[in-house]
């Protein structure tokens, strides 16, 4: 936990008066990623799964679609550098690597892709269904699953489920970078994505849905809400969403035929 938090002398004040107190603040840190040589894009993050994070940002963003495109690559903590080696080049356009981004922690670029909206991203086929009961449970135990969270209330979280329980976790300060931190970790570690759940405690937005059709998943589920466009993509991707879960009520904003009641 130390590597993820600092700790500061702070004024805390109440109607009755006011006092110093420690408090621990979760660290933000910058990582550029270099791809064959060149800068791609600099992330405003929490510092670590740095690794996870740069491969999920491919993924995401399209410039690769397997593990086995990437040839090489090495991270440096201490610089805040992740270079990677991807095959075939030929795959990764110029203009893809061309000019150098900033990436703010909440991650939004817009309600388009690059190069607008991506028709070879599949409709989710999936028949998995989950129940109510289910939802409630896997939702109970992700907002107690962050130490980092309770610790300082400042990073997002997002897991990847099935209904029996969490089979992958991350946490940033970024919901977007812990999406991301989720499916270069899948990548990596051989995790399958397809005919599973995306748990997030952030508002789904629609570059959320696109990280998450290009992955096959069945359902996003929140402790938020989505926006507007986000409910028009699920419903055409056929994804199922889920928002503004308790342990007591949701509301499914698309594809509600995958829910079971009880």
């Amino acid at each position: 936990m130390k590597d993820k938090v600092l700790t500061f002398s702070v004024s805390r004040f109440t109607k009755e008066g006011g006092g110093n107190i420690v408090e621990a603040v979760a660290r933000e840190s910058v990582v550029t990623i270099i791809l064959n040589g060149r800068e791609l894009a600099t992330l405003l993050c929490s510092p670590m799964d740095l690794k996870y994070l740069a491969v999920g940002f491919l993924l995401s963003e399209g410039l690769i679609k397997s593990k086995d495109e990437i040839k090489e690559m090495t991270v440096d903590d201490g610089e805040g550098i992740v270079r990677l080696g991807v095959e075939p080049q030929s795959s990764v356009t110029p203009a893809a690597v061309s000019v150098k981004r900033l990436v703010t922690s909440s991650g939004g670029k817009g309600p388009f892709p690059r190069g607008g909206i991506n028709a070879s991203i599949q409709n989710i086929q999936s028949h998995m269904r989950i129940s109510t009961s289910a939802v409630m449970t896997l939702a109970g135990k992700f907002q107690n699953y962050s130490q980092l969270y309770l610790a300082t209330h400042g990073v997002h979280s997002a897991a990847l489920c099935d209904s029996g329980g969490i089979l992958a976790f991350s946490e940033d300060i970024g919901r977007h970078n812990a999406i991301d931190k989720i499916f270069g970790k899948c990548l990596i570690e051989n995790i399958p994505t397809v005919d599973r759940i995306l748990l997030t405690s952030g508002r789904v937005s629609s570059d959320s849905v696109y990280k998450i059709a290009r992955r096959g998943v069945s359902a996003i589920i929140s402790i938020a809400v989505p926006t507007d466009f986000a409910v028009k993509l699920a419903n055409d991707f056929g994804i199922t969403l889920v928002g503004r879960v308790t342990n007591e009520s949701m509301i499914v904003y698309a594809n509600s035929w995958r829910m079971l009641l009880g």
